[in-house]
């Protein structure tokens, strides 16, 4: 598991209609030592959103509501097991078949 990770939560448009701002929320609401949680501009993949970006393993989570944080929380940010049914498809192709 990598130390001194970030998360940004896009915090632009199409994120924000689609829940971004209370997906933002629930992060906090969740805090992890070490782990630096912030909105952010655009990142390109506004028809995923919302988007969550884990850095700096580059981990990209798309579609995310408030819901899948404590996910996230446990299993990635905690534990360095990315949650595979939250991640981009296109940007991680190796988790498709994993459940």
């Amino acid at each position: 598991m990598e130390s001194a990770q970030e998360v940004l939560v896009c915090q632009y448009d199409n994120c924000l209609n689609n829940g971004s701002a209370e997906v933002l929320a629930a992060f906090a609401e969740n805090p992890v030592a070490g782990v630096v949680v912030s909105g952010c501009g655009c990142q390109g993949q506004c028809n995923m959103g919302p988007t969550v970006r884990v850095l700096p393993s580059n981990h990209w989570y798309c579609r995310v509501q408030p819901e899948d944080v404590s996910a996230i929380v446990e299993q990635h940010l905690k534990a360095g097991n990315p949650v595979s049914a939250l991640l981009h498809p296109r940007l991680h192709p190796q988790y498709l078949h994993q459940s």
